[in-house]
Order: structure tokens, then C-alpha cells, then sequence
């Protein structure tokens, strides 16, 4: 295992919580936001459904909100039957009054074991062999299994297919709608690990190809060494132009981050040996034992002022640029050019009873020799937030690239403490500008350690996941029944970001 390097940088300055003393340990009903230079916009309660992964996507003049729930069931108001949570469908074309148009069924089973988690939507204009009047949904089918739905019409999904079913687990998968590719998270059953990848063409949904299965060496069928590596979080694809796949092995414990060769995995021998699935791989980065990678986001192309006098002797051998970094490739005399991973593990206990999980850079810039550069985390003192109930600590990140945020501004959602901005112009000095912490509602989660006569229960508010769109909002959801959040930016923060010009959101 690799040691990490990264120092722990703590941002003391985070500003006081507006409304809420340090002294605060609980959120109360009826107690207002928390909040500094983020502002709501609107709101859904999501028909109170514990919420995982939204996505948004802009189909002709509208954008709608694709909201992937956890298992447990709740009353759907359109249909006035109660439903095992799915998957929610809300038009945010007015981000300000979000209307609820459908919900689809998942599987039963509460938390983690039902519901339909995750959601990707790409457009038939865009995927290469689709009917281009269409709109796609690819999405789990509770741990069982995913599922390929027709969204043309938002309001009235419809079910093209099963893409795969007796799966042990599935998670949070990738899908490229410029070329179809999608990195679907699976756990099948004859692979010793809980999660790994099946790798799929979408080009034409309704004609899926399979293409190879993936995952680390000794998960294949087959392998006997002891201890089985830690299972997939998930994968975000660069797609052939960038030719970079980052994979986010493992929760909160042990991860692993791996960087691998989109056309050689693509294309190289896809028997599932030791050696194939190695064949692909530029890099793997083990983390410490306290650490996993939920989130693996790459934050490419940075030049950074700090660096920009140091030089080499005027002979020394030019090194290439971007992916051309290799092991035999001397020390960038362009020593401003610098890549990054944001790695981000997800805080699984509640009341901090786990390693604090936190935000990793990882310097990529050398990419087949990764190595830690800097932590950043939320202050616990800043809001008590180990004595507030539930989760305190990271969770994940947007995954789009929208160039309003890109390389500029970093969401993370940080469970009991809310959605926190990072300035990441500066990877190695990374700097809180904003945050929002929602207030809780009646129909709010409690969160319990302890069973029996020990048992002790809270009430807090769980940010989840968070997305963004190509117009600047941000749209957070709630673990705990809460619902989903559009917010943006507002003053000093707001400056940070990248808006197009004459933006008024």
C-alpha cells in the first residue's frame, strides 16, 4: 500500500453559521437555514423519499430532474397509492416552483436493499445510433438489476427493457451519451466482489451490446488471494477524446483510485485474467486504512501562478504534456501545469463514531505515479456537528463539467453539515466560500445509534448527492426525507464562479 502524503489543511475562517450558535447540537422544526453566500431558489419534497442521485438533463426548452431514491415506500400524490420509492421525475425548467411529473417504481426493500439509486438520461440526439426523438433513462432496479426507460415524455415513462437482473448489488454508473459507452455497476454473482463494472454499448438503447466485464485482479471468477479487494463506488469517463476512465474503489475504508486507458479497456483482451484486467491500467493509488473513494473527479489543465518561475537549466530534456506524463519523463519545466483527482470517501456512522472522511486532492499531473497533496474538511467545532445526529462528513461531488464550475468551484455534500462550495482554483489551497445546510421539516428522518433501552435518536438533515446544470443551479437531495434543494450562489462566491455573460441566475 501506497503511504499518503497529504497534509490536512483545516479552513478555520468559515465564517459564523447564520442562525445557529456553535452551541448548537440539533436542528429544530421550524428553525431557518443555515447558509453563507448560497441561497435557495426552490424546492420539492420529493413525496418525502430518502434521495441519491439526481440528474439533470435539458430535453428541448425544459430541464427535468431525474431523482434515483432509496428503498421504503411513501404516498405518490398523483396517483394517490402508496409506491415502493423509485425514481422521481420533476420538471426545474423554473427552478423556482419544481413540479413533480412522475414517479416509477422500484424495488421493495428498505435503505439500502430497495429503490432505484441511480439515474443517467442521455438524449437519442445525441447517442450515435438512437432514435433522435427519443430520450433515455438508464437506471438500478433496487440491487437486483438496470433498467432502460423511454423519458421522450417526461410525465409518462415507459419501460423499453431490462439491461441486467439477479445482481447481488449495483451502484452508481457512468454513461457517455456521445458515443453510448456506459460503465454499469453490477454485482454479479459469480464475481467474487460485491460491485464491479459490466461495460456496455448504448449507442441504441433499445439494442444494448455487451462488451466486457471489469474490475481489480482478484475479484474475477477464479482468483483464490486473500483478501478480496474492496469493491466498486463507481466511474466517470473523460470519453474518447480525454481517453481516461477513473475508477473510486471502496466507501470509507481502504479505497483504491485507479486511472485507466479508455481505448485499451475498450479494446484489449477482455477474458477477465489477472493480466487483462491490469492491461488497461495506467495507475492505482491504495489509500490509508480510514480512507475510501466514493468520488473520483479529475480536475485537469491547471496552471498555477505559484509555480510559474521555477525553471530547469536551459538543456534539460522537454517533458510532454497533459497524459504523455510518464515514469521516465523528467520534472515538468512547465512546472505551472498541474492535474488533479478530487477524491472524496463517504462518512457511513453516525455521530462520528468512524475516521473522519474528507476531500483528497491527488496530484495527477505525473499520472502513472499519483501521490497525495492536500485534505480539506469541515471544522466540527464550527457547527458541533458530532453532536447534531446522523452523518457528519464527506459524501460526493457533482460529476457533470459544466464550465460555469469546472476547475473553479467544488460542491460536496457533507451530510449534517449540508453542501459546502470549495474555490478549487488553487487544488493546494483549497478555500470554503459558501454553504447551505436546509432546514429540517415534519417529514425529516431521525437517525439512531444504540438499539434497545441505549437507543438514542436525531433528527438532521442528510445532504446526499448534489448536482449542477449548464445554467448555474444546484440541486441537492436529502438522505433523510427531506426532499431536494435548488440553490446558487450569492455574493463574494458567486464572483468565483464562471456565469456567461449577462446571467441573471
Amino acid at each position: 500500500m501506497r503511504r499518503w502524503h497529504a497534509a490536512v489543511t483545516l479552513v478555520a475562517s468559515l465564517g459564523i453559521l447564520s442562525g445557529a450558535a456553535l452551541t448548537a447540537q440539533q436542528q429544530k422544526i421550524g428553525a431557518a437555514a443555515e447558509s453563507k453566500d448560497m441561497q435557495l431558489v426552490g424546492y420539492s419534497d420529493l413525496q418525502a423519499r430518502s434521495a441519491y442521485q439526481p440528474t439533470i438533463k435539458k430535453q428541448g426548452d425544459r430541464y427535468i430532474a431525474y431523482i434515483g431514491h432509496h428503498g421504503g415506500e411513501q404516498a405518490n400524490a398523483l396517483t394517490g397509492k402508496m409506491e415502493k420509492n423509485g425514481t422521481s421525475i420533476v420538471d426545474v425548467t423554473n427552478p423556482r416552483q419544481p413540479k413533480y411529473l412522475a414517479h416509477i417504481i422500484g424495488e421493495e426493500g428498505a435503505g439500502e436493499a430497495g429503490g432505484a439509486q441511480m439515474t443517467r438520461v442521455c438524449l437519442g440526439s445525441e447517442l450515435p445510433r438512437a432514435d433522435r426523438s427519443k430520450a433515455y433513462l438508464l437506471r438500478s432496479y433496487g440491487n437486483s438489476g438496470h433498467e432502460i426507460w423511454d423519458v421522450t415524455d417526461p410525465a409518462k415513462p415507459t419501460k423499453i427493457l431490462t439491461l441486467l437482473q439477479g445482481l447481488r448489488n449495483t451502484h452508481k454508473s457512468a454513461w457517455e451519451c456521445d458515443t453510448g459507452i456506459a460503465y454499469v455497476v453490477s454485482g454479479d454473482p459469480a464475481w467474487r466482489t460485491r460491485r464491479m463494472t459490466k461495460i456496455y454499448d448504448l449507442g441504441d438503447p433499445a439494442n444494448p451490446k455487451f462488451i466486457r466485464d471489469f474490475g481489480l485482479p482478484g475479484q474475477q471468477p477464479g482468483a483464490t488471494v486473500m483478501p478480496i479487494p474492496t469493491e466498486l463506488h463507481g466511474p466517470i469517463s473523460l470519453g474518447p477524446k480525454g481517453n481516461r476512465v477513473y475508477f473510486g474503489y471502496g466507501t470509507s475504508r481502504a479505497g483504491v483510485v485507479q486511472i485507466v486507458d479508455r481505448d485499451k479497456l475498450l479494446n484489449g483482451p477482455k477474458e477477465p485474467t489477472d493480466a487483462n484486467l491490469t492491461f488497461p491500467q495506467i495507475s492505482r493509488l491504495d489509500l490509508p486504512p480510514d480512507a475510501g473513494a466514493h468520488t473520483v473527479l479529475p480536475l485537469l489543465g491547471y496552471v498555477l501562478p505559484e509555480f510559474a518561475k521555477q525553471k530547469l537549466p536551459p538543456n534539460a530534456p522537454q517533458p510532454g504534456s497533459g497524459h504523455e506524463h510518464g515514469a521516465d519523463v523528467p520534472i515538468n519545466s512547465l512546472q505551472a501545469h498541474r492535474d488533479f483527482l478530487a477524491v472524496v470517501s463517504e462518512s457511513l456512522e453516525e455521530e462520528c463514531l468512524e475516521p473522519r472522511q474528507m476531500v483528497r486532492m491527488v496530484d495527477i499531473t505525473f499520472e502513472n505515479r499519483p501521490i497525495g497533496a492536500t485534505t480539506w474538511t469541515v471544522p466540527e467545532a464550527s457547527g458541533n456537528f458530532c453532536d447534531r445526529g446522523g452523518r457528519f462528513g464527506t459524501h460526493s461531488t457533482p460529476e457533470n463539467f459544466t464550465p460555469i464550475y469546472y476547475g473553479r468551484v467544488l460542491f460536496v455534500t457533507y451530510f449534517n453539515a449540508g453542501l459546502r462550495a470549495l474555490d478549487v482554483r488553487d487544488p493546494l489551497n483549497i478555500k470554503e466560500i459558501a454553504y447551505y445546510i436546509p432546514a429540517i421539516t415534519a417529514k425529516t428522518d431521525k437517525r439512531c445509534i444504540g438499539q434497545g433501552p441505549t437507543e438514542r435518536c436525531k433528527v438532521a438533515i442528510q445532504s446526499n448527492n448534489v448536482e449542477v446544470d449548464d445554467r448555474g443551479y444546484v440541486y441537492v437531495v436529502d438522505r433523510a426525507n427531506t426532499g431536494m434543494h435548488v440553490l446558487e450562489l450569492a455574493g463574494a462566491a458567486r464572483r468565483v464562479a464562471n456565469y456567461p455573460a449577462g446571467s441573471t441566475n
